[in-house]
């Protein structure tokens, strides 16, 4: 029987009700497959800072470095939204990036057969939708030096610095290239290099990658031809890695054309423990009214068992247990039709349990 320590971070609105849900999916998960897992509760964001007047303790930092993964719930909410911008929950997720060296970002765009009718796009242009976009997460232009607006009239002015090293793009492609092995070896490295100079030392070093990793396919798309193609034409992708800004716009692109935030999980990735949570924000508006939508955080923890707890098996049976709940009708309100199943949040995770 192996044994792993996962850190729980529920943070702030309905962090708490959709953490609990993962759990209890997980719980059923692990010990279906025999793992024994010691679950830590620590703090981060709003509740941090309502607890210890800080948003990210240092207590929170040296739990989640000698764990084996963390799984968050959300943070943030209007609660705090007039405090100093220093101490603001959002705070808590730029710390742990830093202190735990989490240079990537994984977020993986599928579209489940049982919902192609909600995406935007025509059925047909979504059928075959299963791609990763690998982002660059804690250098380019937000990182960068900028200076505030200063001047007046027609001189006041702003700007913010773009730049890259080459050690942060060769990490993020080696990141890329072998999460391409792992799928079907298609990767697309999407950059502005017609324009930015930072773009071609980005451009040079995929294609010095894509050399001396022959066996994945490389292609090279600018950045606004990506942005076209993933409406056009997003069942041609596998994966895309690109800069923090472009990757920020494009998995935004992509969970719109997935029909619903609710579903899609994200991993952050580096040097430290790994860091998964669903993309969408802490919806205070619904909170303790077992409404949320859970599905995101169970695939969050799928990609936990996949990518830090060396259990893709027990991935593979969370992720097809959601697709059978899909498939079986069941709904929570953000992706509820008429003539389906609308279920609460506790009631979708025991949804999902049972077909475990």
């Amino acid at each position: 029987m192996s044994e792993k320590n996962i850190v729980l971070i529920p943070g702030d609105g309905i962090g708490t009700e959709i953490i609990d849900a993962a759990k209890a999916v997980c719980d059923v998960a692990f010990e279906k497959a025999n793992v024994t897992v010691n679950w830590i509760d620590k703090k981060a964001g709003g509740a941090s800072i309502d607890a210890y007047g800080e948003p990210l303790t240092q207590d929170t930092i040296d739990a989640c470095k000698v764990a084996d993964a963390i799984l968050l719930g959300a943070v943030g909410g209007p609660k705090w939204d007039n405090l100093d911008p220093a101490i603001r929950p959002e705070k808590a997720i730029l710390g742990l990036r830093k202190a735990l060296g989490l240079f990537c970002n994984l977020r993986p765009v599928k579209i489940y057969p049982a919902l192609q009718e909600y995406s935007p796009l025509k059925k047909e242009l979504v059928q075959n939708v299963d791609f990763v976009i690998v982002r660059e997460l804690t250098g380019g232009i937000y990182f960068g030096e900028r200076e505030e607006a200063s001047g007046s009239g027609a001189e006041e002015s702003a700007w913010d610095k773009e730049t890259y090293s080459r050690y942060e793009i060769e990490r993020i492609m080696d990141v890329a290239m072998e999460t391409a092995r792992k799928r079907n070896k298609k990767l697309v490295s999407v950059d502005k290099a017609n324009v930015l100079a930072s773009s071609r030392l980005w451009r040079k070093i995929a294609q010095e990658k894509a050399a001396a990793n022959p066996d994945i396919a490389t292609d090279y798309y600018y950045v606004d031809n990506t942005a076209q193609q993933l409406v056009v034409n997003p069942g041609q992708f596998d994966v895309l890695v690109t800069t923090n800004l472009f990757g920020d716009i494009l998995s935004d692109e992509g969970a719109v054309i997935s029909g619903s935030i609710g579903l899609l999980p994200s991993a952050s990735m580096g040097t430290g423990t790994a860091l998964y949570e669903p993309i969408h924000g802490s919806a205070p508006d619904i909170m303790g009214q077992n409404k949320a939508n859970p599905l995101g955080t169970i695939l969050s923890a799928a990609m936990m068992c996949r990518h830090s707890l060396g259990l893709p098996e027990v991935a593979d049976a969370i992720e097809s247990a959601v697709e059978q709940v899909l498939a079986d009708g069941f709904r929570t309100g953000d992706i509820y039709r008429d003539g389906l199943k609308l279920v609460g949040t506790t009631e979708m995770a025991q949804a999902v349990i049972e077909r475990l």
